[in-house]
């Protein structure tokens, strides 16, 4: 059986760390190389980082930052914000990023999924997907969930799935920041979906919101940001507990 992944999330905005409701409200949560540095520490599988507002002001990631954090910490590191290139991707893991997370620049042109697949491997290439559920439909929105589109959920993860994306980040923007569960309903029907990974992102609260997206969403794995930031739940705590409902982590 493969092992669930408990991944910390570090959202950037003019350097810091920071965290919000709904994709918006943000409020600063710490120093990233200093978070990075703890989390490797304290027992998280990956990290992820996101230069939350790179697509957005329209400039690439920041390197300085990336190449910070790459010292500080020995597991897995995806990098995602403002990445639209081949380049873009060689330059990021040159910085020591092990993965990279594509978004609004993959909408906008889907076939540079399939070109970074090839030219990376599709183990390199993580696609986001910030997806809102309006009457009943889940549509994908872009730039740090601030422009909405037409394009639906499920259609657009099986789309990337076929193009070469080795796993699918997928952010309930219902969900995020409220604390009160992940979008476990949407997480199993794209579990049964897709034949890629998926990680579980916007809602964690609790540990037992962790053991739902596992059992009842059934993600690969769960992706949280303030709950870790501000102490609220204990990575090694949480690991444990994962273990007695008898689902399978690294301790």
């Amino acid at each position: 059986m493969l092992t669930k992944r408990i991944i910390p999330c570090l959202d950037i905005k003019n350097g810091r760390t920071v965290k919000g409701i709904n994709f918006v409200d943000l409020r600063d949560a710490g120093d990233p190389v200093e978070l990075a540095k703890q989390y490797a520490k304290l027992g998280a599988d990956e990290l992820v980082f996101l230069d939350i507002s790179a697509t957005l002001e329209r400039r690439k990631t920041m390197h300085d930052m990336v190449l910070k954090v790459a010292e500080q910490v020995n597991i897995p590191f995806t990098v995602g914000g403002g990445i639209s290139s081949i380049e873009d991707v060689d330059d990021l893991l040159h910085c020591g990023a092990d993965k990279v997370s594509v978004n609004s620049s993959a909408v906008k042109q889907p076939e540079l999924i399939n070109e970074l697949s090839e030219k990376f491997g599709s183990q390199c290439i993580v696609v986001a997907i910030d997806a809102k559920q309006i009457n009943g439909e889940w549509f994908v929105h872009l730039a740090g969930g601030s422009i909405p589109t037409d394009l639906k959920l499920f259609d657009w993860a099986k789309d990337v799935e076929q193009r070469g994306a080795g796993e699918i980040l997928f952010t309930s923007m219902n969900n995020d920041g409220t604390r009160e569960g992940f979008a476990n309903e949407a997480l199993a029907q794209l579990s049964e979906l897709i034949n890629i990974p998926v990680i579980a992102s916007g809602g964690a609260g609790t540990i037992q919101h962790f053991i739902d997206a596992f059992k009842n969403g059934k993600a690969d794995a769960a992706l949280a940001a303030s709950v870790f930031h501000f102490g609220d739940i204990d990575i090694l705590e949480l690991k444990r507990e994962l273990k007695k409902q008898n689902i399978e982590v690294r301790l």
